[in-house]
């Protein structure tokens, strides 16, 4: 049985405070019955001697301090997961959204899973292609992986995200393929958005959609990225299927992590945030990886906003510190209408010469884009020095780099939102542009590629 308490004293938030509580441990799953017999659902977030502070995930409107009865379940969140959990949509509570009822669960999994031990780790080194060149073709994603998107508000991140989903894939693995994609705190547009590409293009038959609304609690979208990543475990690691999980717009999900750390008057850490965010964060991102002698993986792809576009701000900030690399947005490419709009000179994946070469995409992948990547940035600076002295004060060189960065823009980094390249389209077109400049200024390239694929 279930021990009952009328024992409220204080509502604050989304926050409640339970008087007189016994053997009740952190993170236990609670229900709170309203006078109108409505139950609605919370956690425990905080144990004293004879007081509990739960945090109520459906919000705290319409509670009666006087009446209300509180129930302490003994046991923490679970999701309940089978095979049959593929191809649906649920809200961002682990409730289903698509109409065709709850799952048949063979198992039920507690949403803070388990942490993985760093020796049971296995190194990531199988190459996932997205079938976008500016992210397969200079920074590349491996099996395994953490590799966050730093965007700006106003930036085609929610469409770049939606075209991953669709088209990403393991090459050279036979193994099973899915996506585990979570929204938190989008518009019921981007909502409808996401969910329909995935139905109209036949993704959604290998994927799972947790998805949280603006208007919803924000107290879920602490919940939400947990479900994603206990659904890809169980997916990977019990069933054997290679798992790229998309979790966006981690941003909100700080902001809902501020706003309760402010209910239960913490003190604060770097403007505004709790000082454990840090912490907090590397409970979600750890969660994903390769474990020895499970064939199954996750791969993570955190999507966030920076605000006020700054890189600096506490979000990105940590999460660089613990994912292997960022892809970042930009806003002068954008403006130009390129899309996907992403500066490959900030970005960067720091496990890509694990996942490409000879056997994985091809011999000359990592010359190919050591000297992609030095050719553009000689012509970004000269682009640089134009606005400065003029176009007139160019030598032929530099105006061939100038014409170069142009053409990378335009040619290797834009794509139309539904076209998919493959790995070696992608380094055939980079080859292409390379042929634009003279032999002898690729030093970056080993002599038997150039022979092989340099094109005057």
């Amino acid at each position: 049985m279930f021990k009952e308490y009328l024992t409220v004293s204080q509502i604050s938030g989304p926050l409640v405070i339970v008087e007189k509580v016994s053997d009740v441990k952190y993170n236990e799953l609670v229900e709170i019955q309203f006078s109108s017999d409505e139950i609605r659902r919370g956690r425990v977030l905080d144990v004293s001697v004879e007081r509990a502070l739960v945090q109520v995930f459906e919000g705290t409107i319409g509670l009666d301090v006087a009446s209300a009865k509180v129930r302490f379940l003994g046991r923490s969140q679970q999701l309940g997961v089978s095979p049959e959990i593929l191809g649906r949509v649920f809200d961002g509570a682990g409730r289903p959204r698509d109409g065709a009822g709850g799952i048949i669960a063979q198992k039920f999994l507690d949403i803070n899973g388990q942490p993985i031990n760093p020796s049971s780790r296995d190194y990531p080194t199988d190459f996932i292609q997205t079938g976008i060149s500016a992210i397969d073709g200079m920074n590349p994603l491996v099996r395994g992986q953490k590799l966050p998107i730093f965007s700006g508000s106003g930036l085609p991140h929610s469409r770049l995200a939606a075209q991953i989903s669709r088209q990403a894939q393991v090459l050279g693995q036979k193994e099973k393929f899915a996506v585990v994609f979570a929204a938190m705190g989008i518009t019921f547009e981007e909502a409808n958005f996401f969910i329909n590409d995935f139905r109209n293009t036949g993704a959604i038959e290998r994927a799972v959609l947790f998805v949280n609304l603006a208007n919803e609690p924000a107290i879920e979208r602490i919940s939400t990225p947990r479900l994603a990543l206990t659904t890809a475990e169980y997916l990977a690691f019990e069933l054997g299927m290679h798992v790229l999980v998309i979790l966006i717009d981690m941003t909100f999900y700080c902001e809902s992590l501020r706003q309760i750390s402010a209910a239960k008057k913490e003190i604060p850490g770097r403007r505004g945030y709790p000082g454990y965010l840090y912490t907090d964060l590397a409970t979600i991102y750890e969660r994903a990886g390769r474990i020895k002698e499970k064939p199954g993986s996750i791969t993570l792809l955190p999507v966030l906003t920076m605000p006020e576009d700054d890189k600096t701000h506490p979000i990105p900030d940590l999460t660089g510190y613990i994912t292997e690399g960022q892809i970042i947005l930009s806003r002068q490419l954008h403006r130009q209408g390129i899309y996907p709009p992403i500066d490959v000179l900030p970005s960067l994946s720091r496990l890509k010469d694990k996942g490409i070469g000879r056997n994985k995409t091809r011999e000359d992948h990592a010359d190919f884009l050591n000297q992609l990547f030095a050719c553009y940035s000689r012509g970004k600076e000269v682009k640089e020095l134009t606005v400065i002295l003029g176009e007139a004060a160019l030598t032929d060189l530099d105006r061939l780099y100038l014409k170069f960065s142009e053409s990378y823009e335009r040619e290797f980094v834009s794509q139309t939102e539904f076209q998919e390249r493959s790995v070696k389209e992608t380094l055939n077109i980079g080859w292409r542009l390379l042929s634009q400049i003279p032999k002898e200024e690729l030093k970056r390239i080993r002599p038997e590629y150039l022979e092989k694929y340099y094109r005057v």
